[in-house]
């Protein structure tokens, strides 16, 4: 009788905890939902109910893996305490009110594929902590006012396939170490104000899909190690201060589809260039202070 009753008792004991997260994951949840003003979110939480029973919180084996709360009016900063989810394997807070910066403590999340901060309030310069992120897929910083330099630990996000900084108050040059990120497709940093050349070293990244650095203000001529990105299906350079010949070896870029340069300081013609690469579908060269921008394919050396 003594064995059945203690069995019985297991098995309550069993059944209540099944489903709950640790009292670490829910405070750190608890921190978020103050921090950024939970009362007045679009969908906010019941902190009476159970975890797995609170919006865009995904609860996998007694264990936060999920948080999406994009459209949810959530305003205010992001607390230390989110890097005690480290169970993270995708954060959502698209198109907020968030202000300040990502915490330091994001570097705890080892197992984070995604983090999508895009249309945000954020301004305060990315963290080199972010580089500790080894298993990040995705990164959406997107429509902020983030300032500071790209921290040269992005190099260290040996998996990232999308990096979206576009339109945010970035400086300072691109880091050589974006070459390091193999299995990069997508680069979008149109639209802040990062300066210096291209570094030679963006031919490393071997898998680019997408390269989008319009209004910047980089300069200088294009590096010839472009061409090694025989991947690409869009170069966007326009709006820079980019001058000289492209590269002599740009017909190698034979799955260009879009290919935009103007207003830029280019030289030379394009007409042979057009022709070897058929199979643009957009190609604008047109500089709008009245003259053409074209370039030419003759031989610029690298620095």
């Amino acid at each position: 009788m003594k064995t059945i009753k203690l069995t019985f008792l297991f098995c309550i004991v069993t059944l209540l905890s099944f489903g709950s997260v640790s009292t670490k994951e829910k405070e750190a949840l608890k921190a978020i939902y103050y921090s950024t003003n939970g009362s007045f979110w679009r969908t906010t939480w019941d902190l009476k109910k159970p975890v797995k029973e609170w919006h865009g919180v995904t609860v996998k084996g007694d264990k936060v893996i999920a948080l999406n709360l994009e459209f949810n009016n959530l305003s205010g900063v992001l607390p230390q305490e989110i890097g005690d989810l480290v169970h993270l394997r995708h954060i959502n807070l698209f198109r907020n009110k968030i202000s300040g910066g990502i915490p330091s403590t994001i570097k705890n999340l080892q197992s984070l594929s995604s983090l999508n901060l895009g249309f945000n309030m954020l301004t305060n310069p990315l963290p080199e902590e972010i580089g500790a992120l080894k298993s990040l897929r995705h990164l959406k910083l997107f429509m902020n006012n983030i300032e500071g330099q790209i921290p040269s630990s992005i190099g260290d996000l040996a998996n990232l396939n999308t990096l979206e900084l576009y339109n945010n108050e970035l400086t300072g040059e691109l880091p050589k170490s974006i070459g390091n990120l193999k299995n990069l497709k997508e680069l979008l940093l149109s639209s802040n104000q990062i300066s210096g050349k291209l570094p030679s070293t963006i031919s490393e990244a071997k898998g680019l899909k997408i390269l989008s650095i319009f209004e910047n203000n980089f300069f200088g001529t294009l590096p010839n190690s472009i061409c090694e990105l025989t991947n690409l299906e869009e170069l966007i350079i326009s709006n820079n201060s980019f001058y000289g010949n492209l590269p002599n070896q740009m017909a190698n870029l034979t799955n260009l589809k879009v290919l935009v340069l103007g207003n830029n300081d280019f030289k030379g013609e394009l007409v042979e260039l057009r022709k070897q690469l058929p199979g643009l579908k957009q190609f604008d060269y047109v500089n709008l202070s009245g003259r053409s921008v074209i370039a030419t394919l003759d031989t610029e050396d690298d620095d």
